[in-house]
């Protein structure tokens, strides 16, 4: 089975649980596979959307649920916590949709707004919303960049071919070799 099948038989799959914790790079390659005709746009963004939804669901549980604690660690960081807590409070419908388009909130994010007590009834079309923009955007990112990259990517398979071969004869050759520096180790205690 060459890559390309791989991406079209479990691509779907692969950008639903790839998303689901970091998005962006997965996303991208999913649009890249659309354009390239491995898959198909909008199932791309439905895939990753629900997988950053799910991803994003799954930790504002877990700062509901044990939130006060999981921050209570970051004792450094409190003055930080406690403003990202006044804008969830002042602006949940920015914060919930805007934390995915933030460096470095992907994960904490989420947690911050289940800590905040944030209603679930409010968090939960947010994040909907949220996942679907963010899913079309970095999709369609990816399918225009599919653009500049498509050319390599038709010649990828075979690449691939070539330098599992070259690495799987390097690993032969530095394996014969440490086997032979390692019985001469031996033979040398031994007198």
């Amino acid at each position: 089975m060459d890559i390309n099948s791989l991406i079209a038989h479990y691509g779907y799959a692969a950008l639903v649980v790839g998303s689901m914790a970091e998005g962006e790079t997965i996303t991208l390659l999913g649009g890249v596979a659309a354009h390239q005709g491995l898959l198909r746009f909008p199932l791309v963004v439905a895939a990753v959307a629900l997988g950053g939804m799910i991803g994003d669901q799954v930790l504002y549980l877990l700062g509901l649920r044990f939130g006060s604690r999981l921050l209570g660690r970051f004792k450094k960081h409190r003055k930080k916590i406690h403003r990202a807590q006044r804008l969830i409070q002042n602006h949940p419908y920015l914060f919930v949709i805007g934390t995915r388009f933030m460096y470095g909130f992907r994960i904490i994010g989420p947690l911050l707004i289940g800590a905040s007590r944030l209603p679930p009834k409010i968090f939960l079309p947010l994040n909907i919303v949220g996942a679907l923009a963010w899913a079309l955007i970095f999709t369609s990112i990816g399918y225009a960049g599919g653009e500049v990259i498509g050319p390599w990517l038709h010649s990828l398979d075979q690449h691939l071919k070539h330098w599992i071969w070259v690495i799987l004869a390097v690993a032969i050759v530095v394996g014969i070799r440490l086997g032979f520096m390692y019985r001469e180790k031996r033979r040398e205690k031994r007198r």
